[in-house]
């Protein structure tokens, strides 16, 4: 096979694009209005692969302008050259352009019976995340794929968090603090019996339905008891979580719960402060040496408005990165997708409140070793 050279596409490829396009689609065809159109849209990308044959291939990429998505639109390969690696350069290099463009997530749909495309895609790390139901001209079906593009490289300015996912469904607030423990001592023990000894302290007994998660209290005692310095900053005083339950004599037990942990909190040199820390805060925070933890929703992550804890690793002008401790295998997730995941000041911002009226924000800072 002839050298490939790949380059940005310019009004001059227009007429190649088009014989391409013909060339390898019998429906669902882009017209050269459309490539027109894309040519002229500076946020996008039209990547061409050429050889001394002339054009063989292109991928069209899509940069939402209210996201930090990434979509492969298009992507077309001679039929005379696939499976010789010219797909996979141009999702390569598609990638590159999208991460130069500040995207985290690529994207992308293919046919449910384009065996070939699917089993490039999972080889170079997309998932299936959906489907689209009659999505082509021919109504087949379309499924959906995603890859995480953008990671995040850890440098000395801020600790160096290891990863720790959580055990069961309800114990993410002590894999979160292992983690934040973790990072301040290297001998600190990573296990699931440590990771529910923590949950038996800090949980709040009642929480949705099931399990009782963990609050920022407990959470903070169970830092103190660990030898290590610990702030709690709690936009709400009270009991926390009483709307999430309904039963008079649960929510007395919540109350009585949360008595104990300010009990045992004034016992010790926690400092609680019942306001939101700020994002400057966090950085500050972890500029000291010390590890956030912060309670998310869910709902910017996978639409489902659960409470939720994740360790804050490092934040730059754009991205705070987090650690999040859950990993759904079923949905194809790995350790990898979950470790310094990016996330958008401003996205940030929503998730770190909890609940619709008066929502809560909450985190816990866990600080190096006490030396009394």
């Amino acid at each position: 096979m002839d050298q490939i050279n790949l380059r940005q596409a310019s009004i001059h490829d227009l007429n190649a694009l088009v014989e391409l396009e013909n060339r390898c689609f019998t429906e669902d065809r882009l017209s050269r209005r459309s490539f027109r159109r894309f040519l002229d849209m500076p946020r996008d990308r039209l990547i061409v692969a050429e050889s001394a044959e002339g054009l063989v291939g292109y991928c069209l990429v899509l940069m939402s302008a209210a996201t930090r998505l990434a979509r492969i639109y298009s992507i077309a390969v001679l039929p005379t050259l696939r499976g010789k690696g010219v797909g996979q350069q141009l999702i390569e290099r598609a990638e590159a352009e999208a991460v130069e463009a500040d995207r985290i997530v690529m994207r992308l749909e293919v046919r449910e019976d384009n065996a070939a495309a699917i089993k490039l895609y999972k080889r170079l790390g997309y998932r299936q995340f959906g489907t689209f139901r009659d999505y082509y001209e021919d109504h087949s079906n379309a499924l959906r794929f995603e890859r995480r593009i953008l990671f995040y490289e850890p440098t000395r300015e801020f600790p160096a968090v290891p990863y720790y996912p959580q055990t069961t469904e309800f114990s993410c607030g002590p894999a979160a603090l292992i983690m934040a423990i973790s990072a301040l001592d290297e001998q600190a023990t990573m296990t699931t019996l440590e990771e529910l000894r923590i949950w038996r302290e800090a949980t709040t007994i009642f929480m949705l339905a099931g399990h009782g998660g963990c609050g920022p209290h407990g959470l903070a005692l169970a830092a103190w008891n660990r030898g290590f310095h610990a702030s709690a900053y709690v936009s709400k005083e009270g009991a926390l979580f009483k709307d999430t339950v309904r039963n008079p004599d649960k929510k007395q037990v919540l109350e009585l719960v949360h008595e104990g942990f300010i009990y045992d909190i004034a016992q010790t040199g926690i400092e609680l402060h019942h306001d939101p820390i700020s994002l400057d805060g966090l950085r500050t925070a972890l500029e000291r040496g010390c590890v956030p933890i912060i309670l998310i929703s869910t709902w910017q992550l996978n639409r489902s408005r659960v409470p939720h804890w994740v360790t804050v690793c490092a934040i730059d002008d754009q991205f705070v990165y987090l650690h999040d401790p859950e990993i759904d295998t079923d949905a194809g997730e790995t350790v990898a997708d979950k470790q310094y995941l990016p996330i958008d000041r401003r996205v940030f911002d929503q998730m770190s409140r909890y609940g619709r009226n008066q929502p809560l924000q909450a985190a816990v800072i866990v600080g190096p070793k006490r030396t009394d």
